[in-house]
């Protein structure tokens, strides 16, 4: 059984299969390989420990294996081949567990057993780049990189947790540490779960949240992205500018050098924006050959990075590929993203993202990615625009402030005829103004933010029987939110805790492994992430541009009229396709009939949007992108 679990994510490991069973602790191991460092059978995973105490399988590299193995080697440990899983695991015999993981740089999802403690050790690295799922059906404990993994298990149950599914509609992406399904979670980032194999637990001895101290088994932090930020409000960088950004620089050299390690071809995504320019500036300093780069363009020219990319690359040396996307390639995508997606997941760039990949992986089998610069260094326009929202709308009295916005937005439901000539401009005004009503009648900066990053804020909840809509004012990251004194580090934490996890590196993640590419994200290095906490505000954004110190790096290897443009988002034309190609398909999944069939979803309320949305009355492009990634993986997933 566990080969056919593996097997189902074969796609993530295409170059070894193994597994490993013992009857006697009742646990089994299963591991698909991409084979990056050490390509002979040296490093065959499951793996066992020196001593045979632990046995580990992985997913993931990590970095800093090298340093790591000439300590080992200096305590006496010998090594068969040359790759990072034999050094992992001399390190869990030398330091034991979590001080082991702390010495790790990289991206990893692991599970361990422990055969002296009769234990099952699951551990997720720090910034959640890779995934890890487990939990209960039918009382077998099951884990897995992927949830189609465990449904190939008899034991799978599948039944759809209509909470979980409540707060897909709020994000389009469900956020850690629940699933789609019930009893089913992901282990939240920079975490680790200890399950005992002596004794029989059942989902009652469990708890998804981290330091839920009254069960047996809970995830246990090894790294706090609250605590980075914490510490980094109280002890802010000292320094004088020239000497952050020269540690910056320092940090970010050796993040991407060390992410360049690899024994199969190796490039870099490429978007022509500061992220993914500054990653390819510092990969080209360090390489005696051209890098070859990759990007994607659109006919739709408000879509269209390519010729930024292009100029870039021209300006570097780089090797580079690109492929211009026409809208019949990008909507033949659609079909294949709940296989590869396992959980509906709305996040519109998924199709370029995959585009892209499923290119480079022609070329290449590592790739480096500039994800996580906005998050780390400031770069979303939502930061600045909330905070000035809530400093224009804070002086309404608060007993005032609902009541005055709700009458704002009754006037413009109930606006009539405009001029032919004023509607395009009209709609996009009543939209903006629709949109900020909602938001002011939050009574915090933080409350503020969290619904301006949601898809629902303007809508009644759309699920039947799902009990809380809110349900993110309980989170343990929005706890922490509301506690931190600094409103800019509020928003960055809140992103890079929830956001950066769950929708841009599972996006990344899904996309790459899916044509089996490995893709590496040298920013959130979770050194570098721990030193731009501790920047000051003016180091983040200075003069109208945001990731200010950032940029000072990028610019001592790109002049910056090469850089220096309007923000570009990276997704397709949603717009036009849901008003064109995409119509008839989205009419299809969006019928009231389907819906209230299904009985998952309010159908009155899913017709009322996509009336508004037709009519250019609202745009509701991203909600109806939601309803559309359920209902196609509802479609898809239904039997399994």
């Amino acid at each position: 059984m566990v080969t056919a679990m593996a097997d189902r994510i074969c796609h993530r490991g295409p170059d070894d299969c193994g597994t490993w069973v013992a009857d006697d602790a009742g646990v089994a191991l299963g591991h698909r390989r991409l084979a990056i460092l050490d390509l002979s059978a040296e490093g065959h995973q499951p793996m066992g420990s020196p001593s045979g105490r632990f046995v580990c399988v992985y997913n993931g590299e990590v970095y800093n294996y090298l340093a790591l193995r000439k300590q080992l080697e200096a305590k006496g440990y010998g090594f068969r081949g040359h790759c990072d899983t034999e050094v992992i695991l001399a390190a869990f015999e030398e330091w034991g567990i979590e001080k082991a993981v702390s010495h790790f740089i990289g991206m990893f999802a692991m599970a361990l057993v422990d055969r002296q403690a009769a234990c099952l050790y699951l551990i997720r690295d720090r910034l959640g780049i890779k995934p890890l799922y487990y939990g209960w059906c039918q009382g077998t404990f099951l884990f897995a990189s992927e949830l189609k993994s465990m449904q190939a298990h008899p034991d799978w149950e599948g039944r759809i947790d209509r909470d979980a599914l409540e707060q897909y509609f709020q994000y389009n992406y469900i956020p850690s540490p629940f699933s789609i399904y019930q009893s089913i979670y992901k282990l939240p980032a920079g975490c680790l779960l200890r399950v005992p194999l002596d004794r029989r637990l059942s989902p009652s001895d469990f708890s998804p949240y981290p330091e839920a101290d009254l069960f047996i088994a809970c995830p246990l932090r090894y790294w706090s992205a609250a605590d980075v930020y914490r510490h980094g409000i109280q002890n802010p960088f000292a320094g004088s500018e020239g000497d952050a950004i020269e540690q910056l620089d320092h940090l970010l050299k050796d993040a991407v050098s060390i992410r360049m390690i690899a024994d199969t071809p190796l490039g870099a995504f490429l978007s022509g924006g500061v992220d993914s320019s500054t990653v390819v500036a510092l990969m080209q300093e360090s390489s005696t050959l051209p890098v070859k780069t990759f990007s994607i363009g659109f006919s739709h020219e408000e879509f269209n990075e390519a010729k930024f990319a292009r100029e870039i690359a021209a300006h570097l040396g780089t090797d580079h590929t690109e492929l211009m996307v026409e809208p019949k390639d990008a909507l033949a995508v659609i079909s294949s993203l709940p296989a590869m997606f396992d959980e509906p997941f709305a996040d519109s760039s998924q199709i370029p993202t995959y585009l892209l990949c499923k290119m480079t992986r022609n070329h290449v089998t590592v790739a480096l990615s500039g994800d996580g610069g906005d998050e780390l260094f400031a770069g979303y326009n939502s930061y600045y625009w909330t905070q000035a929202l809530w400093e224009r709308l804070r002086w309404l009295p608060t007993p005032v402030r609902p009541g005055l916005l709700h009458a704002v937005q009754l006037l413009l439901d109930h606006v009539g005829w405009v001029p032919a000539d004023w509607s395009a401009r009209w709609n996009a005004l009543a939209n903006n103004l629709y949109k900020g009503c909602g938001l002011g009648r939050c009574t915090s900066l933080e409350e503020m933010y969290e619904r301006f990053q949601s898809v629902r804020h303007q809508t009644p909840a759309l699920v039947l029987g799902g009990t809380n809509p809110d349900a993110f004012k309980d989170m343990p990251y929005y706890q922490t939110m509301m506690k931190l004194s600094d409103p800019l580090k509020k928003q960055m934490y809140r992103d890079v805790a929830q956001y950066m996890v769950d929708d841009i590196l599972t996006k990344v993640d899904r996309a790459s492994m899916a044509v089996s590419l490995e893709a590496r994200v040298p920013v959130i290095d979770h050194r570098v992430v721990e030193f731009a906490a501790r920047l000051p505000n003016s180091f983040l954004y200075r003069e109208g541009k945001r990731k200010w110190i950032l940029r000072q790096v990028l610019y001592k290897r790109v002049p910056a009229p090469l850089i220096e443009r309007p923000k570009q988002g990276f997704g397709i034309p949603l717009h036009a396709w849901l008003a064109g190609p995409l119509r008839d398909w989205a009419e299809q999944y969006l019928d009231p009939a389907r819906i209230a069939r299904e009985g998952y979803l309010d159908a009155p309320q899913v017709q009322r949007i996509w009336v508004e949305h037709r009519s250019g009355r609202r745009d509701w492009k991203y909600r109806i992108w939601g309803l559309l990634m359920f209902e196609t993986w509802l479609e898809a997933n239904q039997n399994k």
